[in-house]
């Protein structure tokens, strides 16, 4: 079994309370399911819609993430996966992909540090 991270792009934005609650009931379902067959290593967290970008040498730093991308990443999570492929699968039933959003599965490299 390798590692995987699902990196969540996308708001939910413009939804209703009534639309927000069956989108977090969808999400509580689907994070049950990949935990009752094993695949949860870290559930993860959303992340604020604030914080800075370092950037370069120079050590710049920028206001961020920017409100105007379509691609901000909004949360992830840790998954175990026999692949790839099996990674590409479980991630099909993320709710974010119902609104619009998308998912960037990514293998976790072996760090020897």
């Amino acid at each position: 079994m390798s590692d995987f991270t699902f990196l969540y792009r996308g708001r939910e934005t413009n939804l209703s309370p009534e639309q927000m609650q069956r989108t977090m009931e969808k999400w509580s379902a689907w994070f049950k399911e990949l935990s009752a067959k094993g695949h949860i290593r870290d559930i993860g967290q959303p992340l604020e819609h604030t914080g800075k970008v370092i950037a370069g040498k120079q050590k710049t730093i920028i206001d961020g993430p920017f409100a105007e991308a379509k691609d901000v990443v909004g949360g992830f999570t840790l998954v175990e996966a026999i692949d790839l492929d099996e990674a590409v699968e479980l991630s099909k039933g993320c709710p974010i992909l119902e609104i619009g959003g998308s998912v960037e599965v990514r293998p976790i490299q072996k760090s020897t540090m």
